[in-house]
């Protein structure tokens, strides 16, 4: 991971249903399209060889060097003969003087207009051989690269890989990657996630945008395990996922920590030692392969996996359906991310009680001309032919009469699918639905708007929204 803060600007499966003992996978992931336990083994052996390639060339893979030459040797040579197209990207700008190229490997299935990206950097630092940062990222995906070709499932979208160049020195490889892509290229980039540094030896469990829909697969899988992730907070802006940010792709992805020291809390729920570094090696000649956490390394490669069958594979029918997570923060308690628009109306409001939890959104109730929404982008699972956008909905009104003043709709892309008003008023919180289902394998903004006019409230109360499917 970059050592300072840049000044740059879904259906998931069933999930297994306990935590397996530390260090080791749970035995199968029970999905209609399980994805497959990643073998820490081979894991171990990649790293093995990034060593190796470290300790041939001063002892360092940085970007500039021979070590990180031979690593891209390495990782390129398994991926070719795994039958992946293989792309050595020259970075003609931006880079340090003399770094070596980002690695880009594409599976040659699945919907070419569709692409989930997953990328590592693959130079480390000039003071050791970065077996953390970032041997770990970087081998956990070539391994899943690697299972995604001997597996050779049917894919409804596209998966791309890369290993990027030069990030130590300012994420300049990544940046230049995304940077020359055309907007049509971009667009086609659904999700990008990250690997930084997923083995640190006292780390905690992170993930990139927590709340996001893209991050709903490995927040899933984690959970799974009974890991309680935390946002990633130490590492915004200082890893490769930045670069694609930038350009408003979405993003996610895993870490477990660098210089930043555990909280008691965390200590308490994770194991390891209050006060001092997540990674005591962090850009030090000791990040050898006795700085790894293989329990956080298996759990990094397996939720990798996770993510990857989530998102990509499944059958030309369009794949599963279960739509978890796909709405993000749908209770409103974790802040306001990732709902837009008129998000102070997000709170814990007092005279009034939540359906659920202590936050919800208040629309509306000023008396006066206005209008306010929130809404955030979801992706409605391929696999499912029924699709129902459900929330609880409170509407208290001072209006009187059959005459709709004031209203409430839900809007897919701009375009009103139901609207409720003051005439509906009373009753408390009543669940009510919008149907999704025209919207299958589509990525979607979502909004909710109340509209009053220029007297009397009626307020609209909003919460614990989700998506349900079959």
């Amino acid at each position: 991971m970059a050592g300072t803060l840049l000044a740059l600007v879904l259906g998931l499966g069933t999930l297994p249903a306990a935590a397996t003992p530390s260090g080791t996978s749970p035995a199968s992931t029970p999905t209609a399209l399980a994805a497959p336990d990643i073998s820490l083994t081979a894991v171990r052996a990649h790293l093995d060889e990034l060593s190796a390639a470290a300790a041939r060339n001063g002892g360092n893979r940085r970007s500039t060097g021979q070590g990180y030459r031979d690593s891209v040797a390495y990782v390129k040579g398994k991926l070719q003969a795994a039958g992946y197209t293989v792309t050595e990207q020259p970075c003609t700008s931006g880079c340090t003087s003399g770094a070596g190229p980002n690695l880009i490997a594409e599976w040659p299935q699945g919907d070419a207009s569709a692409v989930y990206m997953f990328g590592a950097h693959l130079d480390g630092v000039s003071a050791g051989p970065g077996m953390n940062d970032n041997g770990s990222g970087s081998a956990a995906l070539l391994e899943n690269a690697l299972t995604l070709a001997r597996e050779n499932p049917e894919l409804r979208n596209r998966v791309r890989f890369a290993w990027w160049t030069d990030e130590e020195q300012g994420l300049n490889g990544s940046d230049f990657y995304v940077r020359t892509l055309s907007s049509a290229e971009r667009s086609r980039i659904k999700a990008y996630y990250n690997f930084d540094m997923v083995a640190s030896l006292n780390g905690g469990y992170f993930v990139n945008h927590i709340t996001s829909a893209a991050a709903a697969p490995m927040k899933a899988y984690w959970d799974s395990l009974g890991l309680r992730p935390e946002e990633n907070t130490e590492g915004a802006g200082r890893s490769d996922d930045y670069s694609f940010e930038r350009y408003g792709i979405p993003t996610s992805g895993y870490a477990m920590g660098a210089s930043a020291r555990k909280t008691s809390a965390q200590a308490a729920k994770w194991g390891g030692t209050s006060g001092a570094a997540y990674d005591p090696c962090y850009h030090r000649s000791c990040d050898t392969l006795s700085n790894i956490n293989t329990t956080g390394l298996d759990r990094a490669a397996d939720g990798i996996a996770y993510t990857v069958w989530q998102q990509a594979v499944g059958t030309g029918g369009g794949g599963t359906c279960d739509p978890a997570g796909v709405v993000g923060n749908g209770g409103f308690e974790s802040g306001t991310a990732p709902w837009t628009g008129t998000t102070a109306v997000i709170a814990a409001h007092s005279g009034r009680t939540a359906h659920g939890g202590t936050r919800f959104a208040w629309l509306g109730g000023n008396g006066s001309t206005s209008t306010e929404s929130v809404g955030q982008t979801v992706t409605v699972p391929a696999g499912c032919t029924r699709a129902s956008l459900d929330f609880w909905l409170w509407i208290e009104t001072a209006e009187s009469g059959s005459r709709a003043y004031d209203t409430f709709s839900v809007r897919v892309n701009g375009s009103t699918l139901a609207t409720w008003s003051n005439v509906h008023a009373g009753g408390g919180w009543t669940q009510r639905s919008a149907d999704l289902s025209a919207y299958a394998g589509q990525t979607v903004t979502v909004t909710f708007t109340a509209t009053e006019d220029h007297s009397l409230q009626t307020g609209f109360l909003l919460d614990d929204v989700s998506l349900s499917g079959a």
